[in-house]
């Protein structure tokens, strides 16, 4: 496996991106999903410990903490003076938390309401987020939320556009349906869940690039048996615990970290261009880059790839 810091290029984009990209939701101090607060200051400080890394790829939202996710990146932004030379900010365009409006003009005031709190007049990437929470028609209706992505994009806003979100079938009909460049899937591809193999197979095919996230299903697979009885921001079920617990004990007569196997899981996919890990910890940066590194025998990849959840406990 090539280093975790050598650049890639991104699909079509002309971007070039590290394998690791610091996904900045924890960033933003939302404990009713990751079960933790992150005080500002070393929130701030995560993101300096990010630029100075050798990673070149950052990943955040407009919903993420409210927007504080973006109000700390864009404190630290001010602090060095903009993002380093070759350095790839990705965002979100998101549905108004309150109301749900995800239309396409609430995808403009997103778009603003981003550029505004990261201090920046364009962004390299800009994706759809989570239109799971309206229907394809919604989506893709005239002056409507995809329509308004493509024309940031036309009016250089962003760079680039892609789409994030959940549920494989919904993704794969929008990739159908839009000019997306990127798809970011999230929790649907990881050791213990598979649901998204046919989708990242048919974007490929697409030519669109693939980034995907939150490998340790929100901390499951990054902390040891008990210490976690949730995947995917919810209680998970005990047939996925299971796997979890045996998938530790694999690992652990091959004296490899289970969060080393769960990262390298995506990692070493070469359908996956980035893949997104949240951290909120400066520290964590330089460790999720050792976990990359850490050498796993194929013996081991064997026996986790027959370890996972049952399908009927996936996510789709």
């Amino acid at each position: 496996m090539s280093s975790p810091l050598t650049r890639r290029p991104l699909g079509g984009t002309g971007l070039e991106v590290t394998p690791l990209c610091a996904g900045a939701a924890p960033l933003g101090s939302m404990p009713q999903e990751f079960g933790y607060e992150t005080p500002v200051e070393r929130g701030i400080a995560t993101v300096r410990a990010a630029f100075d890394s050798g990673i070149n790829f950052l990943d955040t939202a407009n919903i993420y903490g409210a927007g504080e996710s973006e109000r700390r990146i864009g404190a630290a932004l001010s602090e060095i003076g903009g993002a380093p030379e070759g350095f790839v900010l990705a965002t979100k365009v998101d549905r108004d938390a309150d109301s749900g409006d995800f239309s396409g003009d609430r995808m403009r005031r997103s778009a603003e309401e981003s550029l505004q709190r990261l201090g920046v007049d364009r962004v390299p990437l800009l994706h759809l987020h989570d239109p799971e929470h309206i229907s394809l028609a919604e989506a893709m209706a005239p002056g409507g939320p995809v329509e308004a992505l493509l024309r940031l994009r036309d009016e250089g806003v962003a760079e680039h556009v892609g789409l994030a979100g959940g549920p494989v079938g919904m993704m794969a009909e929008l990739l159908r349906e839009a000019p997306f460049e990127v798809l970011v899937t999230h929790n649907r591809w990881t050791l213990l869940d598979r649901s998204a193999d046919g989708l990242i197979d048919e974007a490929v095919d697409r030519g669109v690039a693939v980034l995907n996230a939150a490998v340790f299903g929100g901390g499951l697979l990054a902390r040891e048996p008990g210490a976690s009885t949730r995947y995917a921001y919810r209680e998970a079920d005990a047939e996925v615990l299971d796997a979890a617990r045996r998938m530790h004990d694999a690992c652990e007569r091959y004296g490899v970290r289970l969060p080393a196997a769960a990262l390298q899981f995506s990692v070493r996919d070469p359908r996956i261009t980035s893949t997104v890990v949240g951290t909120s910890r400066p520290e964590r940066i330089a460790e999720t880059i050792r976990l990359a590194e850490q050498h796993v025998p194929e013996e081991l990849w064997a026996e986790l790839l027959a370890l996972a959840a049952p399908p009927e406990r996936w996510q789709w």
